[in-house]
């Protein structure tokens, strides 16, 4: 009861603080909040979308961006977007799932072959029905930031095998998909807040995580776990996202110039997050980690009872075999 009581005075807070787009004279700031570090590749491309978008609305549209989580959770600034106290976020997938149901396809293990596969996914008419998926929840997808490959990351015990992972409590977003996977793998899925995550680790709360090599460099999780398993089983992206009440307050044009600053900001995000990607495995490697290549195939078999509760979901199954097909 009382954790409800401080989560709608969080929203009402922030629905006086923030409001919205706001408007000065003839030009509009937009707000815009995520959870990421300001050296991320994801900080980088949205400081790079504003910049764009002011030289596009010669000025009448222009971004103020709170990042690490200044303005809350993932799953809390969505809330905020979807009231109307905020305008844009950063948000993964597997966030955006309990939001937007359809989404919850793109965390799957092994559904796609390799990045290549999954941009031409994100770029292509699955993609653009998946960032329209949220609309009756009053938010809208305007892009695929690259957030490369999941894999796990322990402080004990290193991970060559599925089996490797039983009685091990790996950290996992609040996300049903990423909970199943995990159990399907062996492990003790534990849902911690991304804020919270080195000192549970510090302190034993779990005994391992996973994502991909840029967030766990720079979130120093390198300093506590020395074994980094690369079996890369989820493509999992983020997603530029909009409030819908945010943007039906804008004009057609404006729409327009906020989605080609976005579309420049993915092109640009996926060539830092390139770079960063192999800076983060060669400074971790550096520090004393030791990196596993482990055999991919048991991992993968270990995903067919999750592939199979999807059977039952007409719409869901025949878009992963879309998925599946495209080439």
């Amino acid at each position: 009861m009382i954790e409800k009581k401080t989560k709608y005075l969080f929203l009402i807070t922030f629905a006086f603080l923030l409001w919205g787009c706001k408007n000065i004279g003839t030009s509009k700031t937009i707000k815009l909040a995520h959870g990421l570090d300001v050296n991320h590749s994801v900080h980088k491309a949205l400081v790079k979308m504003g910049e764009d978008l002011v030289q596009l609305s010669n000025g009448k549209l222009s971004v103020e961006i709170y990042p690490n989580q200044q303005l809350g959770t993932e799953r809390q600034i969505m809330e905020l977007l979807q009231i109307g106290s905020l305008d844009m976020t950063k948000v993964s997938a597997a966030t955006l799932e309990n939001f937007a149901p359809k989404t919850k396809v793109l965390g799957l293990p092994y559904l796609f072959r390799d990045r290549a596969h999954s941009f031409k996914v994100f770029d292509g008419p699955i993609g653009q029905e998946l960032l329209n998926d949220g609309k009756k929840y009053w938010l809208k997808g305007l892009g695929f930031y690259d957030a490369g490959s999941r894999s796990f990351y322990t402080k004990e015990k290193m991970v060559e095998h599925p089996d490797d992972l039983k009685g091990q409590k790996i950290r996992v977003m609040p996300s049903v998909t990423a909970m199943e996977m995990v159990r399907g793998f062996g492990g003790s899925p534990t849902p911690i807040s991304w804020g919270e995550l080195y000192t549970s680790l510090q302190q034993g709360v779990v005994d391992g995580a996973e994502n991909n090599p840029p967030s766990f460099y720079l979130s120093k999780h390198y300093e506590i776990c020395k074994y980094y398993s690369l079996n890369e089983h989820t493509f999992s992206p983020d997603v530029v996202i909009v409030g819908t009440q945010f943007w039906d307050r804008l004009t057609k044009e404006e729409q327009n110039w906020l989605q080609q600053a976005v579309d420049a900001s993915v092109i640009y995000q996926r060539e830092l997050w390139a770079e960063a990607e192999t800076e983060a495995l060669d400074a971790i490697q550096k520090s004393g980690v030791q990196i596993i290549r482990p055999d991919k195939i048991p991992f993968s078999e270990r995903t067919d009872k999750l592939y199979a509760k999807y059977q039952s979901d007409e719409k869901l199954y025949a878009m992963i075999q879309q998925i599946r097909a495209v080439n």
